[in-house]
């Protein structure tokens, strides 16, 4: 099939906050990211401050409102801090928006051209579901620190480094029946394909369910997980997250990292609050998941997970909710050859989270 909307890779994720400047100190301090760029009313930004953070190819941007009335605020008001766009990085924008939007998108950034010293930025951007936008960046004539009206920041490297290096998915939370309708969004629109389907069988306890489909583009690099609960005896974690952030938005972050030990001892040292998972987790997890290059006893220290399919091996751990709102929180994950995402440690997870939630009162 012809790949109408080739997609280079994940260019950033810009978070909608109620004060950037905190919220760039709080993930250099604890996650180990570099300011690179900023805006503000210092560069000529009026209504906006934003703070680019770096680590490896990873790129979040802060932005908030300078003015009680800017959309930001609203957001902000509205779901609180968290992922407002999804930026890809695109060979053409203005193809990207005029192919996705001829085939059912609906446009919410014409394509754009800014310009500085240093060439131009061409983007352009459609909804998606709730509040989110899909952002399609063009940097082929675009030489810049990230964006005009951005100017540099010259930081000498973070002593907080913990190793993270790519994004590896983006997970979306949907109401209850919603789910296929947003699969069939990135199939027509963007060429996506269903990679896999978990069931309220596969992912349920004995309290909550929930089910998720995982789309992908052409290349493998853009994975997007696409959650809605299911009915359960009690209120599902994405019941809670849609309570909360008042609809649909992202709920996780998966970043990549080539040495989780590593990357977790540092995220600890930092103060970096995890989901605890219970001691009897590793018990035969050896016999488990058979041959892996970690020691056991390290991974229960810090609470890392296992997960073997077909083609390897993978680690991973869930970070606590980032803000007060018990919604964004952040995956950590390293692979060994597996393409999965842990269904083997679903169960676990899930009542690990359901812990969390009755200690919130809302299970």
């Amino acid at each position: 099939m012809n790949d109408f909307c080739p997609i280079k890779r994940f260019d950033h994720l810009e978070f909608y906050v109620g004060n950037a400047r905190q919220a760039a100190q709080f993930y250099s301090k604890f996650f180990g990211f570099n300011n690179i760029a900023y805006r503000g009313l210092e560069t000529g930004s009026r209504e906006i401050a934003s703070y680019v953070m770096q680590q490896g190819d990873i790129c979040f941007v802060f932005s908030a409102a300078l003015l009680p009335e800017h959309p930001i605020l609203q957001s902000v008001y509205k779901h609180g801090d968290g992922v407002a766009i999804i930026a890809l990085e695109v060979p053409d924008a203005v193809s990207a928006y005029k192919e996705t939007t001829k085939r059912g998108a609906v446009g919410a950034i014409e394509p754009t051209e800014e310009e500085d010293g240093y060439g131009v930025l061409r983007y352009a951007a459609i909804h998606c579901y709730g509040d989110m936008l899909i952002k399609f960046v063009e940097r082929n004539d675009y030489s810049g620190v990230f964006a005009p009206n951005f100017i540099p920041q010259h930081h000498s490297n973070n002593s907080n480094f913990t190793g993270l290096h790519t994004i590896d998915h983006v997970v979306g939370n949907v109401e209850l029946g919603a789910m296929d309708k947003w699969v069939q969004f990135f199939a027509d629109t963007m060429g996506f394909s269903l990679l896999v389907h978990f069931d309220d069988q596969a992912i349920s306890t004995e309290y909550s369910a929930l089910m998720s489909k995982v789309m992908q583009d052409s290349t493998g690099k853009i994975k997007l997980p696409i959650n809605e609960p299911a009915q359960g005896k009690r209120k599902s974690q994405i019941e809670e997250y849609l309570e909360y952030n008042n609809g649909p938005g992202v709920q996780h972050i998966a970043c990549a990292t080539n040495n989780i030990i590593e990357t977790v001892s540092k995220l600890r040292k930092n103060d970096v609050e995890f989901l605890q998972v219970p001691k009897t987790y590793y018990e035969n997890l050896e016999k488990r998941v058979k041959n892996i290059n970690e020691p056991i006893e390290q991974l229960q220290e810090l609470g890392i997970l296992v997960d073997r399919d077909e083609d390897g091996y993978l680690l991973q751990i869930f970070t606590q909710p980032v803000q007060d709102r018990p919604t964004l929180f952040f995956e950590i994950i390293e692979r060994h050859g597996a393409q999965g995402f842990g269904e083997g440690n679903f169960k676990s997870l899930f009542e690990a989270i359901e812990r969390e939630q009755a200690l919130r009162g809302n299970l």
